[in-house]
Protein backbone atom coordinates (compact mmCIF):
# COMPACT_ATOMS: atom_id res chain seq x y z
CA UNK A 1 0.00 0.00 0.00
CA UNK A 2 0.92 3.40 -0.71
CA UNK A 3 1.79 7.05 1.50
CA UNK A 4 1.48 9.99 -0.39
CA UNK A 5 4.25 12.63 1.25
CA UNK A 6 4.18 16.09 0.64
CA UNK A 7 6.27 18.71 2.31
CA UNK A 8 6.35 22.43 2.16
CA UNK A 9 9.03 24.80 3.50
CA UNK A 10 8.95 28.41 3.21
CA UNK A 11 10.19 31.95 4.21
CA UNK A 12 9.14 33.11 7.81
CA UNK A 13 8.58 36.63 6.67
CA UNK A 14 5.20 38.27 6.93
CA UNK A 15 3.29 39.68 4.11
CA UNK A 16 1.21 42.50 5.89
CA UNK A 17 1.81 44.35 8.96
CA UNK A 18 -1.10 46.09 10.86
CA UNK A 19 -0.96 49.47 12.52
CA UNK A 20 -2.25 47.46 15.75
CA UNK A 21 -0.37 44.98 16.94
CA UNK A 22 -0.95 41.53 16.31
CA UNK A 23 -0.37 37.75 18.04
CA UNK A 24 -0.87 34.47 18.10
CA UNK A 25 -3.22 31.44 17.88
CA UNK A 26 -6.10 29.89 20.06
CA UNK A 27 -4.43 28.92 23.06
CA UNK A 28 -5.64 25.15 24.12
CA UNK A 29 -3.92 22.11 25.03
CA UNK A 30 -3.58 19.75 22.80
CA UNK A 31 -6.94 20.56 21.39
CA UNK A 32 -7.80 22.40 18.22
CA UNK A 33 -11.27 23.17 16.68
CA UNK A 34 -12.86 21.20 14.30
CA UNK A 35 -13.01 21.30 10.64
CA UNK A 36 -15.42 23.72 8.77
CA UNK A 37 -16.54 20.26 7.19
CA UNK A 38 -18.58 18.23 9.56
CA UNK A 39 -21.33 16.73 7.58
CA UNK A 40 -19.42 14.99 4.90
CA UNK A 41 -19.71 11.07 4.93
CA UNK A 42 -19.37 7.81 2.56
CA UNK A 43 -15.79 8.73 0.88
CA UNK A 44 -14.53 5.51 -0.26
CA UNK A 45 -11.40 6.53 -2.81
CA UNK A 46 -8.73 8.06 -1.72
CA UNK A 47 -6.31 9.54 -4.42
CA UNK A 48 -2.49 9.16 -4.25
CA UNK A 49 -0.19 12.07 -3.46
CA UNK A 50 3.58 11.64 -4.97
CA UNK A 51 6.53 12.62 -3.28
CA UNK A 52 8.47 15.72 -4.14
CA UNK A 53 12.03 15.50 -4.46
CA UNK A 54 13.63 18.92 -4.56
CA UNK A 55 15.84 20.28 -2.00
CA UNK A 56 14.61 23.35 0.00
CA UNK A 57 17.31 25.84 2.00
CA UNK A 58 17.84 25.03 5.59
CA UNK A 59 15.15 26.79 7.27
CA UNK A 60 17.79 27.64 10.19
CA UNK A 61 17.11 27.56 14.18
CA UNK A 62 13.35 27.85 14.63
CA UNK A 63 11.11 29.04 17.49
CA UNK A 64 11.00 25.75 18.56
CA UNK A 65 14.08 25.76 20.08
CA UNK A 66 15.71 23.52 17.36
CA UNK A 67 19.03 24.39 15.93
CA UNK A 68 20.35 22.32 12.89
CA UNK A 69 17.26 21.71 10.63
CA UNK A 70 18.77 20.03 7.61
CA UNK A 71 17.78 20.48 3.75
CA UNK A 72 14.49 18.57 3.26
CA UNK A 73 12.77 17.57 0.23
CA UNK A 74 10.18 20.00 -0.19
CA UNK A 75 7.35 20.48 -2.91
CA UNK A 76 5.73 24.50 -2.53
CA UNK A 77 8.51 26.48 -0.99
CA UNK A 78 7.27 29.83 -1.48
CA UNK A 79 4.05 31.30 -2.83
CA UNK A 80 4.78 30.67 -6.95
CA UNK A 81 5.82 27.49 -7.71
CA UNK A 82 5.71 25.26 -11.26
CA UNK A 83 4.23 27.72 -13.36
CA UNK A 84 1.33 28.17 -10.56
CA UNK A 85 0.90 31.21 -8.38
CA UNK A 86 -1.31 31.58 -5.08
CA UNK A 87 -3.19 35.24 -5.45
CA UNK A 88 -4.43 35.34 -1.91
CA UNK A 89 -7.39 38.53 -2.03
CA UNK A 90 -7.71 38.55 1.38
CA UNK A 91 -4.16 39.24 2.84
CA UNK A 92 -5.52 40.60 6.19
CA UNK A 93 -8.66 39.50 8.55
CA UNK A 94 -9.95 40.76 11.82
CA UNK A 95 -9.34 38.34 15.15
CA UNK A 96 -12.29 36.91 16.52
CA UNK A 97 -14.81 38.16 13.60
CA UNK A 98 -15.90 35.92 10.88
CA UNK A 99 -14.77 37.00 7.27
CA UNK A 100 -14.89 35.66 3.76
CA UNK A 101 -11.14 34.00 2.76
CA UNK A 102 -10.97 34.74 -1.35
CA UNK A 103 -8.04 33.85 -3.13
CA UNK A 104 -7.38 32.65 -7.06
CA UNK A 105 -4.98 30.06 -8.55
CA UNK A 106 -3.12 31.72 -11.61
CA UNK A 107 -1.23 30.17 -14.30
CA UNK A 108 1.73 31.63 -15.76
CA UNK A 109 0.25 33.84 -17.61
CA UNK A 110 -1.89 35.11 -14.88
CA UNK A 111 -5.06 33.57 -15.60
CA UNK A 112 -7.09 32.33 -13.45
CA UNK A 113 -7.07 28.59 -13.20
CA UNK A 114 -10.68 26.74 -13.27
CA UNK A 115 -9.71 23.14 -13.97
CA UNK A 116 -8.65 20.96 -11.40
CA UNK A 117 -8.02 16.86 -10.62
CA UNK A 118 -10.16 15.85 -7.94
CA UNK A 119 -7.52 14.54 -5.10
CA UNK A 120 -9.71 12.77 -1.75
CA UNK A 121 -13.23 14.12 -3.37
CA UNK A 122 -12.03 17.75 -3.55
CA UNK A 123 -10.59 19.86 -6.19
CA UNK A 124 -8.45 21.96 -3.57
CA UNK A 125 -7.72 21.55 0.05
CA UNK A 126 -6.75 24.70 2.45
CA UNK A 127 -4.91 24.59 5.77
CA UNK A 128 -4.75 27.48 7.53
CA UNK A 129 -2.25 27.32 10.77
CA UNK A 130 -1.43 30.12 13.34
CA UNK A 131 2.46 30.49 13.49
CA UNK A 132 2.97 29.09 16.85
CA UNK A 133 0.95 26.30 15.31
CA UNK A 134 -1.55 26.19 18.12
CA UNK A 135 -4.86 27.28 15.47
CA UNK A 136 -5.18 25.08 12.91
CA UNK A 137 -8.12 25.06 10.27
CA UNK A 138 -8.79 22.34 6.96
CA UNK A 139 -10.92 24.17 5.02
CA UNK A 140 -12.84 23.09 1.77
CA UNK A 141 -14.09 26.73 0.00
CA UNK A 142 -16.06 26.71 -2.66
CA UNK A 143 -14.60 27.71 -6.24
CA UNK A 144 -16.80 30.11 -8.55
CA UNK A 145 -16.93 29.91 -12.41
CA UNK A 146 -14.46 32.93 -12.54
CA UNK A 147 -11.81 30.27 -10.52
CA UNK A 148 -12.24 32.38 -7.54
CA UNK A 149 -12.36 30.39 -4.38
CA UNK A 150 -13.96 31.45 -1.04
CA UNK A 151 -14.43 30.04 2.41
CA UNK A 152 -15.77 31.53 5.34
CA UNK A 153 -12.84 31.17 8.07
CA UNK A 154 -12.84 32.62 11.79
CA UNK A 155 -9.66 33.17 13.64
CA UNK A 156 -9.46 33.32 17.14
CA UNK A 157 -6.62 35.42 18.19
CA UNK A 158 -4.62 38.22 16.20
CA UNK A 159 -0.91 37.36 15.00
CA UNK A 160 0.44 36.08 11.94
CA UNK A 161 -1.29 32.51 9.81
CA UNK A 162 0.17 30.58 6.91
CA UNK A 163 -2.20 29.70 3.93
CA UNK A 164 -0.80 26.67 1.78
CA UNK A 165 -3.47 25.30 -1.19
CA UNK A 166 -3.03 21.75 -2.00
CA UNK A 167 -3.93 20.89 -5.63
CA UNK A 168 -3.13 19.18 -8.52
CA UNK A 169 -4.15 21.63 -11.88
CA UNK A 170 -5.67 19.49 -14.64
CA UNK A 171 -3.66 17.81 -17.11
CA UNK A 172 -2.24 14.25 -18.01
CA UNK A 173 1.27 15.28 -16.60
CA UNK A 174 0.21 17.62 -14.11
CA UNK A 175 1.74 17.57 -10.80
CA UNK A 176 0.42 17.91 -6.97
CA UNK A 177 1.48 21.15 -5.18
CA UNK A 178 1.15 23.19 -2.52
CA UNK A 179 1.61 26.52 -2.16
CA UNK A 180 1.50 29.21 0.89
CA UNK A 181 0.94 32.62 1.42
CA UNK A 182 0.68 34.80 4.70
CA UNK A 183 -2.47 36.10 6.30
CA UNK A 184 -2.33 38.59 9.16
CA UNK A 185 -5.12 38.60 11.64
CA UNK A 186 -5.23 42.04 13.69
CA UNK A 187 -5.84 42.85 16.95
CA UNK A 188 -3.65 42.50 20.51
CA UNK A 189 -0.83 40.98 20.29
CA UNK A 190 -0.75 37.88 22.91
CA UNK A 191 2.30 35.11 22.45
CA UNK A 192 1.54 31.85 23.32
CA UNK A 193 3.89 28.87 24.07
CA UNK A 194 4.03 25.64 22.10
CA UNK A 195 1.73 22.74 23.93
CA UNK A 196 4.20 20.54 25.93
CA UNK A 197 5.03 17.17 24.28
CA UNK A 198 2.16 14.67 24.76
CA UNK A 199 1.14 11.49 23.59
CA UNK A 200 -2.38 11.82 24.10
CA UNK A 201 -5.03 14.61 23.38
CA UNK A 202 -8.21 14.99 24.21
CA UNK A 203 -10.95 16.94 21.76
CA UNK A 204 -14.98 16.56 22.31
CA UNK A 205 -15.11 13.83 24.52
CA UNK A 206 -12.58 11.89 22.32
CA UNK A 207 -9.01 10.65 23.26
CA UNK A 208 -6.91 9.93 20.85
CA UNK A 209 -3.18 7.88 22.09
CA UNK A 210 -0.31 8.16 19.72
CA UNK A 211 2.06 5.89 19.45
CA UNK A 212 5.59 5.91 17.32
CA UNK A 213 7.31 9.23 16.70
CA UNK A 214 9.30 11.14 13.81
CA UNK A 215 12.75 10.63 12.85
CA UNK A 216 14.63 12.39 10.67
CA UNK A 217 15.38 10.56 7.00
CA UNK A 218 14.02 7.61 8.34
CA UNK A 219 9.90 5.94 7.54
CA UNK A 220 8.14 5.35 10.75
CA UNK A 221 5.29 4.27 11.93
CA UNK A 222 2.78 6.49 13.93
CA UNK A 223 -0.42 4.72 15.07
CA UNK A 224 -3.36 7.07 16.85
CA UNK A 225 -5.92 5.32 18.62
CA UNK A 226 -9.35 6.72 19.28
CA UNK A 227 -11.66 6.07 22.29
CA UNK A 228 -14.13 7.95 24.25
CA UNK A 229 -15.89 7.17 27.85
CA UNK A 230 -13.21 4.55 28.10
CA UNK A 231 -13.67 2.22 25.41
CA UNK A 232 -12.74 2.08 21.54
CA UNK A 233 -14.25 3.85 18.95
CA UNK A 234 -14.86 0.97 16.09
CA UNK A 235 -17.00 2.87 13.84
CA UNK A 236 -14.90 5.49 12.38
CA UNK A 237 -16.70 7.04 9.14
CA UNK A 238 -14.61 8.07 5.90
CA UNK A 239 -13.98 11.62 5.74
CA UNK A 240 -12.11 12.74 2.34
CA UNK A 241 -11.97 8.58 1.52
CA UNK A 242 -10.18 7.60 4.75
CA UNK A 243 -10.65 6.97 8.09
CA UNK A 244 -8.08 9.72 8.92
CA UNK A 245 -6.26 12.35 7.76
CA UNK A 246 -2.75 13.56 9.23
CA UNK A 247 -1.05 16.63 8.65
CA UNK A 248 2.59 17.76 10.56
CA UNK A 249 3.88 21.20 10.48
CA UNK A 250 7.72 21.97 12.08
CA UNK A 251 7.78 24.72 14.45
CA UNK A 252 9.68 27.72 13.30
CA UNK A 253 9.16 27.48 9.67
CA UNK A 254 6.04 25.75 9.12
CA UNK A 255 6.94 22.85 7.10
CA UNK A 256 4.67 21.29 5.50
CA UNK A 257 3.98 17.32 5.82
CA UNK A 258 0.97 15.60 4.75
CA UNK A 259 1.11 11.73 5.22
CA UNK A 260 -1.96 9.74 4.40
CA UNK A 261 -2.90 6.71 5.98
CA UNK A 262 -2.41 2.90 5.48
CA UNK A 263 -5.02 1.50 4.46
CA UNK A 264 -8.31 2.84 3.17
CA UNK A 265 -12.17 2.20 3.58
CA UNK A 266 -13.08 -0.82 1.62
CA UNK A 267 -10.04 -2.88 0.93
CA UNK A 268 -10.96 -5.48 2.74
CA UNK A 269 -8.36 -5.22 5.75
CA UNK A 270 -8.40 -1.64 6.81
CA UNK A 271 -10.67 -1.52 9.93
CA UNK A 272 -12.58 1.72 10.83
CA UNK A 273 -10.65 2.34 14.18
CA UNK A 274 -9.48 2.16 17.04
CA UNK A 275 -6.38 2.37 15.25
CA UNK A 276 -5.43 4.34 12.37
CA UNK A 277 -2.29 3.88 10.92
CA UNK A 278 0.30 6.37 8.97
CA UNK A 279 4.14 6.11 7.73
CA UNK A 280 6.09 9.64 7.51
CA UNK A 281 10.00 10.58 7.48
CA UNK A 282 10.61 13.69 9.30
CA UNK A 283 12.44 15.96 6.79
CA UNK A 284 14.93 17.47 9.88
CA UNK A 285 15.15 17.24 13.46
CA UNK A 286 13.35 19.79 15.13
CA UNK A 287 9.54 20.00 17.31
CA UNK A 288 6.98 19.47 15.30
CA UNK A 289 3.04 19.54 15.62
CA UNK A 290 0.39 17.10 13.97
CA UNK A 291 -3.05 17.33 13.17
CA UNK A 292 -5.32 14.33 13.09
CA UNK A 293 -8.59 14.44 11.31
CA UNK A 294 -11.14 12.09 12.62
CA UNK A 295 -15.49 11.78 11.24
CA UNK A 296 -17.45 9.78 14.09
CA UNK A 297 -21.49 10.09 14.11
CA UNK A 298 -21.20 13.05 11.32
CA UNK A 299 -18.92 15.44 12.82
CA UNK A 300 -15.34 15.66 12.41
CA UNK A 301 -12.87 16.46 14.85
CA UNK A 302 -9.44 17.50 14.86
CA UNK A 303 -6.59 16.03 17.79
CA UNK A 304 -3.15 17.64 17.98
CA UNK A 305 -0.14 16.77 19.13
CA UNK A 306 3.26 18.38 19.75
CA UNK A 307 6.33 15.92 19.01
CA UNK A 308 10.01 16.42 18.45
CA UNK A 309 12.00 14.48 16.15
CA UNK A 310 15.71 13.86 17.49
Amino acid sequence: MNTGLRITAFAAALAATFGTAYGVGKGVDSVVAESADTAESGENTPARHDSHTEESPDPGEGEGGEGGHASAPAGGLQISEGGYTLDLRTPGVTAGQRADLRFVIRDEDGRAVTAFQREHDKELHLIVASRDLVTYRHLHPVRAADGTWSTPVDLPKAGGYRVFADFTPAGKNAENLTLGADLAASGTYKPEKLPAPSDTAEVNGYEVELSGGLRPGAATELELKVSRDGGPVTDLQPYLGAYGHLVALRSGDLAYLHVHPNGEPGDGKTRPGPDISFTATAPSAGTYRLFLDFKHEGKVHTAAFTVRAP
